[in-house]
């Protein structure tokens, strides 16, 4: 399975894990030191984390991948940094 990975930066943590919770139609699968929160679907693994002087921007991009044998990243022709990583 590969599902893509989106990394965001939120103002409010916990505001933000009620809004996505109701996009997602499911709550995170993990949350840590009430400043990260992973939600996983079939189809999107979506990492926020709370960081009020960057929210709203985009942190990375990249797929969670079964066939990924270890962790890398890479910087596309735009500058946008892609992960690529297993469970």
């Amino acid at each position: 399975t590969k599902r893509i990975h989106i990394a965001l930066a939120v103002k409010n943590l916990e505001e933000s894990i009620n809004d996505y919770s109701k996009r997602l139609d499911t709550k995170p699968s993990f949350i840590a030191n009430n400043k990260y929160a992973l939600f996983r679907t079939d189809s999107i693994n979506l990492s926020i984390t709370q960081n009020k002087e960057e929210s709203g921007k985009l942190r990375h991009l990249g797929f969670e991948d079964d066939k990924a044998k270890e962790f890398s990243e890479e910087i596309d022709v735009n500058g946008i940094k892609w992960e690529n990583f297993n469970k």
